[in-house]
């Protein structure tokens, strides 16, 4: 039996058996962060002994012992805002941000899906579902989302301890009875290594250690405490909700006239004559920031003693009085579209009622719509 400093006689000298271990990372040389020594790094291990004869100092050394160091796998998912995301009836491209942290020991990817299913203990009054539901990673690092810059749909290459934001972009329905959704982000730890594609999701390690196979252990924790998420599964999730609150916009509405031609003067000095051309000029204004009003009709009957111009109905950007219409499109008077835009008017003669219609006016913004007629 040998112990470490036990000095024993043999023959005529002296030995001494001397345990002497060496461990070399073959992986780096940097100490691990928090998430440890990184997958796949090898771990060596030599004894040695020394002794001496007769006087004469000899050592020996045993065979080397290694194993490679296993892929402890955990993830952390957060919310990246402060609270729900308000938003209003019928807004599209509404978005909620989350972080994801890989508190795994090695470069992972990391596959994204998002839920609806209602969870009543953290999103009380859940009464509507999102459409048209997109995720995307966030490209830049500024925590925004820029719509055509971010496009990646999972985490490529994601260094230990590190994280990326996570954007779900989605539309809200055009019902007013609509409250709030909550939407939930559940993220997979899935393999890295292929900076070009999407790794396979991670499966645990089933089969005894291995000392020369990087096996796969899951370490993460049940993440919602609320039965969807479990301990030990590669997965976590966080949720938010997008919160209905605006349930009307200032709008408000702008009538103007001018005389613009007569038969007597022309263009110069025109007056409200019989004969004469008058200019209606109706401006639209949703003065409530980020929400939009969504089927706009302007209606406007024509007055006594006049008669509508036929093609006189313009829509556009205001101007400066007095022009009504910037770069203004020209309307079918029959209700069919504006080439080129979604703008529509028309004129029913039976009840001579013009019509201007805006499908989305958007919050802080105006449009403009004219149209003429002639004094009787």
């Amino acid at each position: 039996m040998y112990a470490k400093g036990v000095i024993r006689t043999l023959m005529a000298g002296t030995a001494a058996v001397v345990s002497l271990g060496i461990a070399t990372n073959t992986a780096s040389a940097q100490a691990p962060g928090p998430a440890g020594t990184a997958a796949g790094t090898a771990v060596t291990n030599t004894a040695q002994a020394s002794y001496s004869v007769n006087g004469v100092q000899q050592s020996a050394t045993s065979n080397t012992t290694s194993f490679v160091v296993d892929r402890k796998v955990n993830l952390t998912v957060t919310t990246n805002q402060p609270a729900n995301t308000q938003v209003a009836i019928g807004q599209t491209a509404a978005v909620t941000t989350f972080k994801v942290t890989n508190n795994t020991n090695g470069t992972q990817d990391f596959l994204l899906s998002a839920s609806q299913l209602p969870i009543q203990n953290l999103f009380a009054g859940d009464n509507f579902e999102v459409t048209n539901v997109k995720i995307y990673v966030d490209s830049n690092g500024n925590g925004t989302y820029d719509a055509g810059a971010d496009t990646a749909t999972y985490i490529n290459e994601l260094p230990a301890d590190q994280s990326a934001v996570v954007f779900i972009v989605a539309d809200i329905p055009n019902d007013q009875a609509a409250s709030l959704a909550g939407i939930t982000l559940i993220t997979q730890v899935a393999a890295g290594g292929d900076g070009a594609a999407q790794g396979a999701p991670l499966a645990a390690s089933v089969a005894l250690n291995d000392d020369n196979v990087v096996d796969i252990v899951f370490a993460d924790n049940d993440s919602d405490g609320l039965g969807l998420d479990f301990a030990n599964n590669g997965q976590g999730r966080a949720s938010l909700g997008y919160e209905i609150t605006t349930r009307n916009v200032a709008l408000s509405v702008n009538k103007s006239q001018i005389v613009i031609s007569d038969p007597v003067s022309g263009l110069v000095t025109p007056k409200a004559i019989p004969g004469a051309v008058v200019q209606y000029c109706l401006i639209v204004t949703n003065a409530t920031a980020l929400t939009p009003a969504n089927n706009v009709n302007l209606t406007d009957i024509i007055p006594a003693n006049t008669t509508y111009q036929a093609g006189s109905i313009v829509i556009g950007v205001p101007g400066i009085a007095p022009i009504c219409t910037v770069a203004g499109f020209i309307a079918n008077d029959n209700g069919t579209a504006i080439l080129g835009t979604n703008f529509t008017g028309s004129y029913d003669p039976s009840t001579k009622k013009v019509t201007a219609t805006i499908p989305t006016l958007l919050g802080s913004t105006s449009v403009a719509a004219s149209f003429r007629v002639t004094i009787n």
